[in-house]
């Protein structure tokens, strides 16, 4: 019997790739779509290039994968993978990187991913590594005509193929090798929702799907990752529940995702960017983004509760997101991708288990907070017909009050109620009366001298601002 090898491959660069080349929405969803599909279409290539059965396919997607081969295989497994790295580099414009490490299948676990780190960090301290192709490749731009139209025909495909003349580059027929797209076990997953134009013919841009939000015309994007997962990874005790984890994640954002985006509150605002072993991607209009991102939170504390629940600590078992809105309509979407992702790390350095959203970082409770005190918010315009400028000026009583430290406070409580009770008007009508004591006790709170709103509160106020304010605002 041969001795069994461990084949384990990572694609790096990925944001540096994304943020390079034209700026036009397609080309970047196409960008993305390429990169979701690489880790999985490459080793299911070299499986059948080889000759080998399918089950020696351990786990891929989220820019990496992992296989199992037999030792004699190895020289063509080198040279299928050179050949990769050097189509992806050709197709990058040297911005991306193919690394990956061999090991015999030998011993603990967690010797053999000790055995792999160890060959990945070697190479990756290589200079050609590190930097990539030195050539003027690097600042050319990446075919944009490959990945535009790469975008469309993904949206509704059923297949993906590949073909050894061109080993980096994906196509959804013509290939020497194809494989169905779903959640089949033989299938490569792509969550792929696109909402439609009003006439169902094209994908709907981000112009188009900010114009379809509440309030305020307004778009963005959701990026989300779950917390601390390298740690959760590194605690496995076997190459079998490293698979069984892997597949689970993957499984969860590639199913959940694109299930919830299909919901009648989102299919109509959002579009899918990605999903990847432990994270997403989503842009449309900020309001569907908002119930998006909690919703999501909601299924994936239920997914670790129902499958996680044998694994002892935290890790890996809370999700982080961050919400980015375009400061203008027009705004590129990779630079908007690329706030999200700052945000996102923001977010993660400060707490775990929370969400970046309209300038503040909050739990997912404080989350909860601050739509029920939107709720209240907006209850005043739509019960009572209370003026919407009245919360654009509650944000300016707030901003006054914010002050330099050392800074004597000069606003009195009773100023400050007066100013309040100003902002929202008066009626006769008991029901009125009663929402605006609780709106002003929830924006107050018991202690009225200290006017510094908590987050879920300044939150609740710019969520309400956003709700209520038209496109000409």
């Amino acid at each position: 019997m041969s001795v069994q090898i461990l084949l384990q491959g990572k694609v790096l660069g990925v944001e540096e790739f994304l943020l390079a080349g034209s700026p036009d929405e397609a080309v970047f969803s196409g960008r993305l779509r390429w990169l979701s599909l690489l880790s999985e279409v490459l080793p299911r290539a070299l499986i059948a290039e080889l000759g080998l059965s399918k089950m020696l396919l351990g786990s891929s997607g989220g820019e990496q994968f992992l296989a199992v081969l037999p030792e004699e295989v190895r020289p063509q497994a080198e040279q299928f993978l050179n050949a990769a790295r050097a189509g992806m580099h050709e197709l990058s414009r040297g911005r991306l990187e193919l690394l990956w490490a061999i090991t015999e299948n030998l011993g603990d676990w967690t010797v053999v991913r000790k055995r792999l780190n160890e060959e990945f960090q070697r190479k990756q301290d290589t200079p050609l590594a590190a930097t990539g192709l030195e050539s003027a490749e690097q600042h050319a731009e990446p075919d944009p005509d490959y990945f535009a139209g790469l975008e469309t025909s993904l949206r509704d495909a059923t297949t993906v193929s590949w073909s050894p003349e061109s080993p980096a580059r994906i196509s959804t027929a013509g290939g020497k090798h194809s494989w169905p797209i779903g959640s089949s076990p033989d299938a490569v997953p792509l969550a792929r929702h696109t909402a439609l134009t009003d006439d169902g013919r094209d994908s709907a841009t981000a112009l188009l799907l900010a114009c379809r939000a509440e309030g305020r015309p307004v778009w963005g994007v959701l990026r989300g990752d779950v917390d601390s997962v390298g740690i959760r990874m590194r605690r496995l005790h076997s190459i079998e529940e490293h698979v069984q984890l892997s597949v689970l994640y993957k499984q969860f954002f590639a199913g959940e995702v694109e299930v919830l985006c299909s919901l009648p509150e989102f299919w109509r605002k959002v579009n899918l960017l990605y999903t990847g072993g432990d994270d997403f991607a989503v842009y449309g209009a900020w309001d569907a983004l908002i119930g998006l991102g909690r919703e999501l939170q909601r299924l994936f504390q239920r997914f670790s509760e129902e499958h996680l629940k044998d694994f002892p600590g935290a890790e890996g078992k809370t999700i982080t997101m961050a919400l980015a809105l375009a400061p203008e309509l027009t705004t590129p979407l990779r630079s908007v991708y690329e706030r999200a992702g700052d945000k996102l790390e923001v977010a993660k350095s400060s707490d775990k288990d929370c969400f970046y959203l309209l300038g503040r970082t909050l739990e997912w409770k404080q989350l909860s907070d601050a739509a029920e005190l939107k709720d209240e918010l907006t209850g005043m315009v739509r019960e009572f017909d209370v003026a919407p400028q009245y919360i654009r000026e509650l944000c300016g009583i707030y901003r006054e009050t914010k002050r330099a430290p050392g800074a004597r406070r000069v606003e009195r409580p009773w100023r400050f109620h007066r100013r309040l009770h100003r902002i929202l008007g008066s009626s006769r009508s008991r029901d009125f009366q009663k929402a605006r004591a609780s709106l002003i006790a929830d924006l107050v709170g018991k202690n009225p001298v200290n006017l510094k709103l908590r987050p879920s509160g300044r939150v609740a106020l710019e969520w309400a601002r956003l709700s209520t304010e038209g496109p000409e605002q």
